[in-house]
């Protein structure tokens, strides 16, 4: 729809209008100077009224010299309201009466002033009567004019409006004439030429306009629509040759995949997009095993079938990848974005190779592909699209030379890494059942009593392999796997038996903390579990510990409240660990079933030569204590730090400078130290 602006109609309203308005004004200005020159004639009548109606008595008073009623007679004349100021007498002696006031305010007087004068004078001779008819003397008055500038301007206001209403009620009578003649037909047409869609004009027909089938608007919707239905014909014939062409030139006649051609285009556009994002970009090159024997044994039109297949099966995948085609031949490529890291492009290369362990059907019979797949990473492997194809290719070459029905990244390092994370979580799956977990418990110490009050147990595995594997590398992996639920159950049940048994030989008021993952928090049967521990193992409520973390907590903070609740009417006392690093909003924090606040090791580390360490540590310490909350600091190795956190206030402390992580054998004699000789000494370790 064209603008209202450029509309035909709306332009002549503005000229009538404008011209109403001129006309209207110039009017309006001509009233007023009208009325101002009738105000003056007032203002002139007005003061020969008064001066008639009091010359009599100003006559008597001073024919009589009756000062009393001279009074009378101005008290009478400043009744009326302009009456400025008067007197009765001589111009050259005293006068017989008088009286004056100060002059009107008024807001308009700026104005009024210039065009009426501030004030008018008049008077009128006392003489008496005929045959005598001596001179006495004057009455003499002056009229302020505001309160007839007033009037003016009041009139004047009420001319203007009402002369620029009647102007722009005869302009837009002018213009509903004009509009309903000839504008609201033309409008009409161009609302339906609005509906055409350009790209197929001849799917919409003009209507006809009642009242001009005959004349001249009713021979150009004819001539238009003839004219409409040429030009779509001729679009279809121009569309189907270019569609034909670009099919030709960008997609694989076969499968009906981008070619390589249309696929360098498409990457462009991710690279471009993945550059200005800051973003990775994955290129995954998948090569079937061995296809030509398949050509030559189920024949050439059976290979097409089976390539046909194959890229129905990908393009199931659309959901995980930005950009298939086919290369040529048995080759296909995927691209994939939003990712973080590597492994999830390894989970992909590994769906589709498991996806062909379902063999394909043709011709009712039972055929099993294998595929080898080569990855790129932009920007690590290449920036261009040429690049990350070339390399893709040529390691999806690489890794068929060596095995095949496997995926491989073009980077060594990368590759190796996937392989090792791949083979970890099929170890983690088993690695409870073989019993290759074991726990180490680290004390806490509690800075009033001087002696250990709790231990923290600490999860390590005893890989098959003998190499060392960190706990932020497994526990991820366990995570993303599922099977995290397995080993936390059995870390818990651990704890507490090794708790009950510490509560057996005495230390009946030691506590155990465990370490909760995420997907453990949000797992439904986890205060039931908790519950069933203590009931088992006969230990007291609260003697229980779980940690969370911070960061945590933060993913879901509705469903983590909710479960926090269950875990705390479960019996288990709750503190949330690594303070200070998930940005938790202290409204959040208040709400939650907290018993405990740890602050993270970071901090305590650096606090001593970083101010801002050593502000964030008391902060967390006097946030804790406002939230009745215990605080704890982890990672202290130095006495320094001990004694910072003891001046602060901290309640508990853990790390180093007690005692490293120690299997539970080794923590006994620990404990007795603590709690039937004398407080901990970070010395006797």
């Amino acid at each position: 729809m064209t603008e209202l602006r450029n509309r035909l109609s709306r332009k002549l309203l503005r000229v009538v209008l404008l011209s109403a308005l001129a006309v209207g004004l110039v009017l309006s200005c001509v009233q007023i100077v009208f009325d101002a020159y009738k105000t003056h004639q007032l203002i002139e009548a007005d003061a020969q009224r008064i001066l008639r109606m009091s010359r009599d008595p100003s006559t008597q008073a001073i024919y009589s010299l009756d000062r009393e009623m001279g009074r009378q007679v101005m008290e009478g004349l400043f009744q009326h309201e302009s009456i400025r100021t008067a007197f009765i007498g001589h111009a050259d002696d005293d006068p017989l009466a008088y009286k004056t006031r100060p002059p009107i305010e008024a807001s308009t007087r700026w104005l009024t002033d210039m065009i009426l004068g501030q004030e008018r004078e008049f008077s009128v001779s006392l003489v008496g009567r005929p045959p005598a008819s001596e001179h006495y003397g004057d009455l003499h008055i002056t009229l302020d004019t505001a309160p007839y500038g007033q009037t003016l301007v009041e009139n004047s206001v009420l001319l203007f409006c009402l002369g620029l209403l009647r102007a722009a009620t005869l302009g837009l009578v002018l213009y509903l004439i004009y509009e309903w003649l000839l504008t609201r037909p033309l409008t009409k047409i161009v609302e339906h030429l609005a509906r055409i869609n350009p790209d197929h004009p001849g799917e919409y027909k003009l209507p006809m306009l009642k009242g001009h089938e005959k004349n001249e608007l009713g021979l150009w919707v004819e001539t238009a629509n003839g004219l409409l239905s040429a030009i779509e014909h001729n679009m279809r014939l121009r569309h189907a040759a270019e569609s034909s062409l670009q099919r030709m030139a960008h997609y694989d006649l076969l499968t009906g995949l981008p070619n390589r051609l249309q696929l360098q285009q498409q990457l462009g556009h991710i690279l471009s997009e993945a550059d200005r994002l800051q973003r990775p970009v994955a290129v995954l090159c998948l090569g079937l095993d061995d296809f030509k024997s398949i050509n030559e044994q189920h024949s050439y039109q059976s290979g097409d079938k089976l390539l046909i297949a194959m890229a129905d099966r990908l393009r199931k995948l659309s959901g995980q990848t930005s950009a298939l085609a086919r290369l040529g031949g048995d080759q296909f490529v995927l691209v994939m974005t939003g990712f973080k890291q590597p492994d999830a492009v390894a989970e992909l290369a590994q769906t589709i190779l498991d996806n062909l362990d379902t063999p394909f059907i043709l011709d009712q019979k039972p055929i099993r592909l294998r595929a080898t797949i080569g990855i790129t990473l932009y920007p690590e492997d290449g920036n261009s699209t040429e690049k990350l194809l070339q390399k893709a290719e040529q390691t999806m070459t690489l890794a068929k030379s060596r095995s095949r029905n496997r995926y491989q990244f073009y980077i060594a390092s990368i590759d190796s890494e996937m392989r090792e994370r791949r083979e970890l979580q099929k170890d983690l799956a088993e690695a409870v059942k073989r019993g290759e977990f074991h726990l180490v418990y680290q004390p806490q110490v509690d800075y009033r009593l001087k002696r250990i009050t709790g231990v923290e147990a600490l999860l390590r595995w005893s890989h098959p392999s003998g190499k060392f594997i960190p706990p932020d590398v497994f526990i991820p992996l366990a995570e993303q796997s599922g099977s995290i639920i397995a080993i936390g159950e059995w870390v818990l049940d651990r704890a507490c038996r090794q708790l009950q048994e510490w509560h057996q030989l005495g230390f009946s008021d030691l506590r155990m903390a465990v370490n909760l993952s995420a997907v453990q928090l949000h797992h439904a049967e986890l205060p039931g579990t908790i519950r069933g521990l203590l009931e088992n193992y006969g230990l007291p409520a609260e003697s229980l510990e779980l940690e969370v973390t911070e960061t945590g907590l933060m993913e879901d903070i509705v469903a983590a409240s909710h479960n926090l609740h269950s875990l705390r009417r479960s019996g288990a006392l709750i503190a949330i660990d690594d303070f200070g690093t998930g940005y938790s909003s202290l409204s959040y924090l208040k709400n939650l079933p907290l018993d405990k606040i740890k602050i993270d090791k970071s901090f305590v580390r650096d606090m001593g030569t970083d101010e801002g360490d050593a502000t964030i540590v008391r902060a967390i310490i006097q946030l804790g204590k406002s939230l009745g909350m215990l605080v704890i600091a982890e990672g202290v190795e130095t006495a320094e730090q001990e004694r910072y956190l003891i001046e602060e206030g901290c309640n508990e402390g853990q790390g180093y400078h007690y005692s490293k992580p120690l299997p539970a054998t080794e923590l006994l004699g620990l404990l007795q130290h603590s709690f039937f000789e004398q407080p901990v000494n970070p010395e006797m370790l």
